[in-house]
């Protein structure tokens, strides 16, 4: 078999991850949305992990301004992805001079995350913003948390047992992505943490240096770059079936359930009707389950 390296990203991947956000202007809760998305629907936002640790952000004054909370702690923050281009510089001023955005309006998003993961194994939990540099204003507080699918780490040894190289490619944090892949057994030189889309497609560009075969596996729009430098861009559905059509264009295969790569990757398409293989019109629906045999794995 040819050398082949599959590059994951982490969240909708092998990963089933629950997120939820809080929309400091209209002061609303937004459960189970895909932040990827919400910050690529508007020109000038930015999704932006903060290095800060979730009890740490629990036990602050909650009526403090974010603003100032990360400014007396110093807190650092990486840029997971944004929709157009928007400097470093324009984050940190917003980050430390917004003037609505209250350390409350984190405190519920990380609460809510926690209510569903507190009875699961949770190996990944993030907390951020999303910024928009049109508006200078923190516009979302987001918090995101949860474990690997059932069959993730079946796939990853199995994967491990063909000779396959695997690697995480996502815009969560490196500590919380070791976590992660202690779990699944996938080595700590090969996460890549804290990855926009342009370091997402550079990774997979790098990797068809040393490998015959470089399969990308994503299921949001910060993964396209990525999926478009692969030899294979697989789109996973297995989480959220609806995708902006953009993303259902930039795949190869769509699959519904991670231990599809398997095959995937050994040559075996039989069971994939045409509407896998690709994309169609119908790119925003779901689509029905195109296995033949489900049940084999």
């Amino acid at each position: 078999m040819m050398k082949t390296a599959v590059v994951f990203d982490s969240a909708g991947t092998p990963l089933h991850t629950y997120r939820t956000a809080r929309d400091v202007i209209n002061d609303r809760m937004i459960p189970e949305i895909e932040t990827t998305t919400l910050t690529c629907s508007v020109k000038g936002r930015a999704l932006i992990i903060l290095y800060a640790g979730s009890q740490d952000i629990i036990n602050a004054d909650g009526d403090r301004l974010l603003s100032d909370y990360i400014t007396e702690n110093n807190i650092e923050f990486g840029l997971a992805c944004s929709s157009g281009v928007v400097t470093k510089d324009e984050i940190s001023k917003i980050l430390h001079t917004d003037t609505r955005a209250k350390v409350s309006d984190l405190q519920i998003c990380i609460r809510n995350v926690w209510n569903f993961c507190k009875s699961l194994q949770v190996v990944a939990m993030n907390s951020g913003v999303i910024v928009n540099k049109n508006t200078g204003a923190i516009e979302f507080t987001i918090t995101s948390g949860g474990k690997p699918f059932s069959n993730a780490k079946d796939t990853i040894q199995k994967l491990h047992g063909m000779g396959i190289a695997t690697y995480i490619a996502s815009g969560d944090r490196t500590d919380k992505l070791l976590k992660m892949a202690d779990y699944l057994g996938i080595p700590h030189e090969n996460v890549h943490g804290i990855s926009t889309p342009p370091v997402k497609a550079q990774i997979v560009r790098d990797l068809k240096s040393e490998y015959g075969r470089v399969i990308m596996v994503g299921d949001g729009v910060n993964d396209i770059a990525a999926m478009k430098e692969a030899d294979l861009a697989i789109l996973s559905e297995q989480q959220f079936c609806r995708k902006p059509k953009m993303l259902t264009d930039a795949a190869d295969i769509i699959i519904r359930d991670v231990i599809e790569v398997i095959d995937i990757v050994s040559g075996d398409l039989s069971g994939y009707s045409s509407r896998d293989l690709g994309s169609d019109e119908n790119g925003g629906k779901c689509r029905e389950k195109s296995r033949e045999a489900d049940s084999k794995h």
